[in-house]
């Protein structure tokens, strides 16, 4: 462990529970972790008890460890950057959500299955891993990859594994975990100041 994987990143305006003020999104992952059976399978629970509109549940996942042969499927679909660190991580979630059912839209497909992927974030941070949501992939490819139906949209991949700053991982990701964090003030983000 690095000092940035247990020192709190993240300035807060007032204290959050540890796994929210420690949350970050690395680039730089260790090669040689692996993800239990366990883990895994907690990760995908976390995303399964998610809360949802009339518990319509419209997200649906694949998650994939190194070396598998859906892994390096997913892998083929990214961005030519993301490929560069997403290659060395323990394991892919592709996440995805009906937009349809039945012929009608699903509402608020959207919200929740980005409600889906913060609670794996959360459950990664939780086991003491990483998780780095990513959207530079190829949708179509992910489709084609994954047999979805047009209904289905591929809205992330996201990375999940062990945080390095090793000499094998290239300097100029390095270079981005170890930069400065911003964020817009509470000001910016309020529509109205708080009441």
């Amino acid at each position: 462990m690095t000092a940035l994987d247990t020192e709190p990143r993240n300035a807060t305006s007032v204290p959050l529970a540890p796994l929210l003020a420690e949350r970050w999104s690395p680039r730089g992952f260790a090669t040689g972790h692996e993800l239990s059976d366990e883990e895994l399978t907690s990760l995908v629970e976390a995303a399964r008890w998610t809360p949802s509109y009339f518990n319509q549940q419209p997200w649906r996942l694949a998650a994939a460890r190194r070396g598998t042969a859906l892994f390096d499927g997913i892998v083929g679909t990214l961005a030519e950057f993301n490929q560069l660190w997403m290659r060395r991580v323990s394991a892919l979630v592709v996440l995805v959500t009906e937009t349809e059912r039945d012929g009608e839209t699903v509402p608020y497909a959207l919200y929740d299955a980005g409600q889906a992927a913060a609670h794996l974030s959360v459950q990664a941070a939780h086991l003491g891993l990483w998780a780095h949501q990513a959207a530079g992939f190829d949708k179509d490819a992910i489709a084609t990859l994954l047999d979805l139906d047009p209904a289905q949209l591929p809205l992330t991949v996201i990375a999940i594994g062990e945080h390095t700053t090793a000499e094998d991982v290239p300097e100029k990701i390095r270079e981005r975990d170890a930069a400065p964090r911003a964020r817009r003030t509470l000001d910016e983000v309020l529509l109205a100041p708080l009441a």
